[in-house]
């Protein structure tokens, strides 16, 4: 006889987020999907059923249920997923912060021999115990902050060696940590000392064995470039992308970050499931990635923190047909926050999203932008059973933004196991 191993009932709303089959665009970004006086099944880790309760009771009325748990009415929303994190890194850049204050540019850091050059040199140091430890303290944070996925990129190591490192730790973390990680390569995060104005060089050593060798190993699903000027141009990206390509991974883009190089046209020309970043990203790259069905990251506390008057424009995104998804970006230099919240509120704020359209981009098109939208972003019947209940104040989507620089998660439940319980975590 099948059995329920867990039972959430006396839900206030339930937030399903379900309906269209893949990644929203325009008005089905602003549906939500709620349910009044809900309650969820879940049976081997997924969900067997869920909506209002009378009739989630009437399902499940000749099955043994194993454990109840009551919501006390509290808001219910499908597991956060994460897209975009640089996790696996060793060090900090603080001492980068006066340099950001007096004014030195992003990209003048970087030629100094700074940003993600010093976190290469910490990385390169670091055994992967160290780097282990460092990434396992960030997915807690966010775990608590609700994520139940997170994509993993590397590229702080920019050898062969220190890159397949850096993924290995990821594998560790998939492995033995509650949260999924969805591995991506980025060999190409920037141009390593040694190939100093040997861009091309450094492209072929990507392609000829980077690559083959990550994919003999089978450590990443996706493999990205920072295309920009003063990194990798479009052309090396293209290069870079189809070859990644011919191998059989996906394909991500860091595209028209600072200048509009014309990234976002090469994530259309090249099929790529997500272009990130788009702070410059022109209006006929925009019109490529609908057209092209591409996923637009956008990360706001990035440009929050590099204290840019500029914003990716995700309300012409929506209009031009772009599905949007949100992330932390989290890294060392130009975001270093796990704060899943604080991205909500900008993502209201300095991007002009509702409420209801970031909560789909941190939900349904956040699980599409890793490819794992079949599995978890709406809380279907038979998806995984990954949910966030919040705080007892937090009653309405709109107060999770509102409610700025606080973290509302009370529970999380990963795969059917509470994992997060009143703030705090619970595995192992």
């Amino acid at each position: 006889m099948q059995k329920i191993d867990l039972l959430i009932h006396n839900i206030g709303t339930l937030l399903t987020m379900a309906g269209k089959n893949g990644p929203r665009t325009g008005a089905d970004m602003s549906q939500v999907s709620p349910v009044e006086q809900a309650a969820i099944a879940i049976a081997d880790g997924r969900i067997y059923a869920c909506g209002p309760e009378e009739e989630v009771w009437s399902r499940i009325s000749d099955l043994v249920i194993m454990e109840q748990l009551d919501a006390k009415g509290r808001l219910v929303t499908p597991g956060l997923i994460e897209p975009h994190t640089h996790l696996v890194h060793a060090g900090s850049r603080e001492n980068e912060l006066s340099m950001k204050l007096k004014g030195v540019s992003y990209l003048q850091i970087l030629e100094q021999g700074g940003g993600i050059l010093s976190t290469v040199r910490a990385t390169r140091l670091a055994t992967e115990d160290e780097l282990y430890e460092k990434a396992k303290t960030s997915l807690d944070r966010l775990l608590l902050c609700g994520a139940t996925t997170v994509e993993a990129k590397s590229g702080y190591g920019l050898t062969l060696e220190d890159e397949l490192k850096q993924l290995r730790v990821t594998k560790r973390l998939h492995d033995t940590h509650p949260v999924d990680l969805v591995s991506t390569f980025m060999g190409a995060h920037a141009v390593p000392l040694e190939y100093k104005g040997r861009a091309d060089e450094f492209t072929e050593l990507i392609i000829n064995e980077m690559l083959p060798e990550v994919k003999r190993l089978a450590l990443a699903e996706y493999c990205d470039v920072f295309c920009e000027h003063g990194v990798f141009s479009v052309e090396q990206t293209r290069r870079i992308l189809q070859a990644a390509k011919d191998l059989g991974f996906g394909l991500k883009v860091h595209a028209d970050e600072i200048e509009p190089l014309g990234g976002a046209e090469l994530a259309a020309e090249m099929g790529c499931i997500s272009a990130e970043h788009l702070l410059a990203a022109t209006d006929a790259g925009l019109e490529a990635m609908a057209k092209a069905g591409v996923i637009g990251v956008c990360l706001p506390a990035t440009s929050f923190n590099l204290r840019l008057t500029k914003h990716a424009r995700a309300r012409s995104m929506i209009e031009k047909g772009v599905p949007v998804a949100l992330s932390t970006d989290y890294n060392p230099g130009s975001s270093p926050t796990e704060s899943l919240p604080l991205v909500m509120t900008l993502g209201c704020l300095h991007l002009g999203l509702t409420p209801e359209e970031v909560l789909t981009a941190m939900t349904v098109n956040a699980a599409w932008a890793i490819g794992k939208g079949e599995e978890v972003g709406t809380l279907e019947v038979g998806k995984r059973a990954d949910l966030v209940m919040y705080q007892k104040e937090a009653k309405t989507l709109a107060y999770l933004p509102y409610h700025f620089g606080i973290n509302h998660v009370d529970t999380v439940i990963k795969n059917g196991q509470i994992v997060v319980k009143h703030g705090s975590l619970l595995y192992g």
